[in-house]
C-alpha cells in the first residue's frame, strides 16, 4: 500500500534512507553521502504533500517523493532534450528507497505505478526522474520501466545527474 508519509513514519523513513546511504558508500557511489536527504527534507516533502511510504502489513518498507510541480533543476538539460520539450506538464519522482529486507520485491515498481496513476489524474503527460551517474542499479530500473535517457542536469550544488523521462 502506498500512502502519504505521517509524522510517526519519519524514523522508519530515515532508517531506510540510512540503509541506502550505506549501500551507496559500499558501492563507491558519491550519492546521499553529505547528510542529504535528512529529516528537514522529508518534513518539507510532507508539508508539500509529496512524501509517500510503501507499507506492507503495517511495516514501512519504502519511501519516495512524488511531485506534480515543476523541478527547477530540470529547466536546463545538457547533451540532449526532454521527450516533451520545455513543457512543464510533468510529474517527478525523487528520493526513492526501499528497506534492505524488501529489495527486489516490487516496492519501487509500486511507487512508479502509484506515481503514474496520480500523474494521469492530474493531467500530466510524463514523469521525469534523475539519478547519479554511478548508480547503475537505479539506471537499470529506470530503463526497465520505460524511461528514456534525455541528457543530464545539474543540482543546486552543481552535482551532475542523468535525466530520464517517460511519456504517459
Amino acid at each position: 500500500m502506498i500512502r502519504m508519509t505521517e509524522e510517526k513514519d519519519i524514523p522508519h523513513v530515515m532508517e531506510i534512507i540510512h540503509m541506502a546511504q550505506e549501500q551507496f558508500c559500499r558501492m563507491g557511489i558519491d550519492q546521499w553521502q553529505d547528510g542529504y536527504p535528512n529529516e528537514e527534507v522529508i518534513r518539507r516533502d510532507m508539508n508539500r504533500r509529496e512524501s509517500y511510504v510503501a507499507e506492507k502489513e503495517g511495516t514501512v518498507i519504502g519511501t519516495a517523493a512524488i511531485s506534480m510541480e515543476k523541478e527547477e533543476n530540470y529547466e536546463i538539460i545538457k547533451n540532449g532534450e526532454w521527450l516533451t520539450g520545455n513543457r512543464k506538464n510533468y510529474a517527478v519522482i525523487h528520493r526513492i528507497a526501499t528497506h534492505n529486507a524488501y529489495k527486489r520485491n516490487g516496492t519501487a515498481d509500486a511507487f512508479l505505478r502509484f506515481a503514474q496513476q496520480a500523474a494521469l489524474k492530474k493531467g500530466k503527460e510524463s514523469i521525469r526522474i534523475d539519478t547519479h551517474p554511478d548508480n547503475r542499479i537505479m539506471q537499470n530500473w529506470i530503463r526497465k520501466n520505460g524511461f528514456v535517457y534525455c541528457g543530464h542536469i545539474f543540482l543546486d550544488d552543481g552535482a551532475l545527474r542523468y535525466a530520464y523521462e517517460k511519456c504517459l
